[in-house]
């Protein structure tokens, strides 16, 4: 009689919102659970908590003036998104191939400090998330080291704004190699250090592994890119399947995954750091000398002193910047390899000094709509490492 009545059991799911204002949902999501017991049987993922209307900011100034708004898109590691948009601007005026050698290189540079510390900061938050603070702690340090890199160049740490169409705002500073150098000097005995902790622990593994995972056919099929996708096991970043920069002239390895798990993810991204070090120190023995800028007063803007020398070109200053670059008519995808994965810049102009269309490929949008389909079927304690390995930057999702 006794288990007769257990089965009559009137049993119903628990539905709970998780966020926007829960601190793991980082304030800009909401998830929408339905609950047996802590079981996910059903999750739905609901963005548009931000809504800072990056695209039509750009739209609404000059095409230089847009640099600030792509360093608020993934602002852990903004020159990248700096980098893309440059890109897409000098792909329109046709002088991608004019800009100097030595530009291109520092720009590369860029990029690879600013994907270290973008990975610094996701693993380390999100192990903190896990309840491993001493973890934290090492890449923190590591980040703001690589930081302080980053600040020494262009003056900022976080929001960069530091390139420039046709180039970049400044040189590296004199002693910037030997600076690099003891940074990852450290930052290699933290990276040692904080995969002593956690690699081989078994309440992380048991956190990690075996959760939050996708297949290799999904991962496509929800456009997956970056770190996430190549956990799954597709060996694709666009650094390698189309180079630009400097990318062509280097040697990395791309870090593949075969489950793609949240432990996989973790592991992409420990890697990926190693080769960023791998990349930065060959661009240093490279890096050619000579100007940082495209010698065009029409496409950037001419130095101070050639300002207060040279009519023309304090005529060109006064003009790109009450009017605008003048960019051709037309349109321009360029594709570039985030943090996260693809970051891409759709622009269209109509001739003139404005953007007519300015469209963003971000990366975390893709990810964050399959977060439903890794969690279902997994414990309610399984979203917070796999919300934190899908590694969502609201500035970028919700535009």
């Amino acid at each position: 009689m006794e288990n007769k009545n257990r089965l009559d059991l009137n049993t119903e799911l628990m539905v709970l919102n998780m966020g926007p204002s829960h601190p793991a949902t980082h304030g800009t999501v909401r998830f929408f659970l339905k609950l047996d017991g802590e079981k996910v049987v059903h999750m739905e993922t609901e963005i548009g908590y931000l809504h800072r209307g990056f695209e039509k900011h750009c739209e609404n100034g000059t095409w230089t003036q847009a640099f600030p708004f792509t360093d608020r898109l993934n602002y852990c590691s903004a020159p990248q998104n700096n980098v893309a948009y440059a890109l897409a601007v000098e792909k329109l005026l046709g002088v991608t191939d004019k800009v100097p050698p030595r530009a291109v290189y520092i720009r590369t540079i860029m990029c690879e400090l600013s994907r270290m510390a973008d990975h610094y900061t996701n693993l380390g938050a999100a192990t903190l998330e896990l309840g491993a603070l001493t973890a934290f702690i090492y890449f923190v340090e590591a980040r703001e080291l690589t930081w302080d890199l980053i600040e020494s160049v262009c003056g900022a740490r976080l929001t960069s704004n530091y390139i420039r169409v046709g180039g970049l705002a400044s040189d590296l500073p004199e002693g910037f190699a030997a600076r690099v150098k003891e940074v990852f000097a450290k930052n290699r005995v933290f990276w040692d250090e904080f995969d002593k902790l956690l690699t081989h622990n078994r309440i992380f593994l048991d956190r990690m592994r075996d959760t939050g995972g996708i297949s290799r056919a999904d991962a496509i099929s929800y456009a997956f890119t970056g770190p996430c996708l190549r956990a799954a096991g597709v060996e694709y970043d666009v650094r390698k399947a189309f180079p630009y920069l400097a990318y062509r002239d280097v040697d990395f390895d791309i870090p593949i995954g075969t489950t793609g798990d949240n432990f996989d993810r973790y592991l992409v991204r420990m890697e990926e750091i190693k080769q960023s070090m791998r990349i930065v120190e060959q661009c240093l023995l490279q890096l050619p000398s000579g100007p940082i800028n495209i010698n065009d007063a029409s496409v950037r803007n001419p130095s101070k002193e050639d300002g207060k020398t040279y009519m023309e070109s304090m005529i060109f200053h006064f003009k790109n910047t009450i009017e605008g670059i003048q960019v051709p008519k037309g349109e321009a995808y360029v594709a570039t390899e985030g943090t996260n994965g693809e970051v891409g810049f759709y622009l269209v102009s109509q001739g003139g000094g404005k953007p007519w269309k300015c469209r963003v490929r971000p990366p975390c949008f893709a990810l964050t709509q399959a977060i439903g389909h890794m969690c279902t079927g997994h414990y309610l304690s399984d979203i917070i490492p796999t919300f934190d390995m899908i590694n969502l930057i609201g500035g970028e999702c919700d535009r």
